[in-house]
């Protein structure tokens, strides 16, 4: 892989993993706008990687009061710690039982599409502008109940669709909840902590037996960026959803889908116009 290709990757999975513009559906759109081969599930998990790291470090506390939680668990204590951790984990339980199905299936490759990416960015759009717009602004992370782990844990499971945003999905449920934007925003992060820890401790172990020593390094350098790319884009992210709504990524969702759809079926287009 190109220091190039490793450069623009690693900057669009830094800005797009916590933006509620779908991370997975930019990078599957790189091969298919550019001469690059596919990238591979393995560089899309070592981009991943370093974003986990970003949002383990800009929200350190949270990841302090999780693991105290964690240690209640075992000591059988009944804490708000407790609370937050067990409805952390009971929220990433679907997207792992649906991501192996399709991995099973072998249906998830089938997904990385253009096609599919612009409807998926069009749709979710739509429903992240509608509930942003309804839900009320009221309940923090706090207020978490079994019941918003379950349904925002579903919602989740949508992002498996790439173009569909994981953090577009489940902040569009948390505004639904009645969930304050930065709060939505907030453990739809922490929820992508268990989620990419999951797929990267795979790559881990796919990486150990890899003998080509360039795509170990690669795949350091890609998460290394991703890393300093997404700190920042978290940190800018959370300022933003004090001040203003989802509307500016909603508009930018609908733009990029319909240009999508435009360069897809331009060869259809193109005689009905010139003719």
């Amino acid at each position: 892989m190109s220091l190039e290709q490793i450069i623009i990757l690693s900057i669009i999975q830094g800005i797009t993993e916590f933006l509620p513009i779908s991370s997975s559906g930019h990078l599957a759109m790189v091969p298919h706008l550019t001469s690059w081969p596919d990238q591979g599930i393995m560089s899309d998990v070592a981009l991943h990687f370093g974003s986990l790291i970003a949002v383990v470090i800009y929200f350190h506390r949270d990841m302090v009061k999780l693991f105290s939680g964690m240690i209640d668990v075992f000591r059988g204590k009944s804490t708000q710690n407790r609370s937050l951790f067990l409805i952390l984990a009971l929220s990433t339980v679907p997207v792992f039982v649906v991501g192996y199905i399709l991995k099973k299936s072998g249906y998830i490759d089938n997904l990385r599409s253009l096609e599919v990416i612009a409807w998926a960015n069009i749709i979710f759009a739509i429903f992240l502008y509608i509930f942003d717009k309804i839900g009320k602004q009221i309940r923090s992370v706090e207020s978490l109940t079994i019941k918003d782990a379950v349904l925002i844990g579903l919602a989740q499971c949508i992002a498996l669709i790439p173009g569909s945003s994981r953090s577009g999905t489940t902040m569009t449920m948390g505004r639904l909840l009645g969930f304050k934007r930065d709060e939505a925003a907030r453990f739809s992060m922490l929820m992508s902590i268990p989620t990419i820890l999951g797929a990267s401790a795979l790559l881990l172990i796919d990486l150990s037996k890899e003998t080509n020593v360039s795509i170990q390094s690669d795949a350091l350098l890609m998460a290394a960026l991703s890393f300093v790319v997404a700190f920042i884009s978290i940190w800018g992210l959370m300022a933003m959803l004090k001040r203003m709504s989802m509307t500016p990524f909603v508009i930018y969702r609908l733009v990029l889908g319909a240009a999508l759809i435009a360069f897809i079926y331009k060869d259809q287009w193109l005689p009905m116009v010139t003719g």
